[in-house]
């Protein structure tokens, strides 16, 4: 089934081999598509093991796989231009709970998805790593209660396995 042309309105970074990217943030290189399956709720996942950020306090490099999970509701967001999304943190400097949280409340203001999720897990330095987690659930509906149940049971009942480092 090939996709019409008001279907794939708006995107303009998938298949554009002329892209220029970016390596300050960026959140205005987000682009959307229309959920095809609105009525069903499903999981959306996106892992980034390339992830790079800066210090705010040295400069200094930080590494880390992000994961975001979401289930969408009338827009989803189209996974290149999260890439160039994500390549933009490269020369920003934030620590890491304010980076999977930008990440998080940018996706949010995107496509206002019925739930979604932003783990970072970020390579040791200085012999400790960080692994922010925050999450978020459409107020007044069963996401809300599904994003305080996460939070709850956040990491809780398994044993963490590190793929990153």
């Amino acid at each position: 089934m090939s996709r019409n042309s008001k279907e794939l309105e708006g995107i303009t970074l998938l298949g554009n081999q002329n892209v220029k990217y970016e390596y300050s943030y960026t959140p205005e290189v987000l682009e959307v598509f229309e959920n095809k399956h609105i009525e069903n709720d499903y999981w959306v996942k996106f892992n980034c093991p390339e992830f790079t950020t800066l210090c705010p306090m040295t400069g200094q490099p930080d590494f880390a796989t992000i994961y975001i999970k979401y289930i969408p509701d009338v827009k989803m967001v189209e996974s290149k231009s999260l890439k160039l999304y994500l390549l933009s943190f490269r020369n920003q400097g934030d620590f890491h709970e304010d980076v999977v949280n930008i990440i998080m409340k940018d996706l949010i203001k995107l496509m206002q998805p019925r739930y979604i999720e932003v783990w970072g897990k970020f390579l040791p330095r200085g012999g400790i790593s960080i692994d922010p987690y925050c999450n978020y659930g459409k107020p007044d509906t069963k996401y809300e209660t599904l994003a305080w149940h996460r939070m709850q049971e956040h990491d809780l009942h398994s044993l963490e396995k590190i793929d990153n480092r």
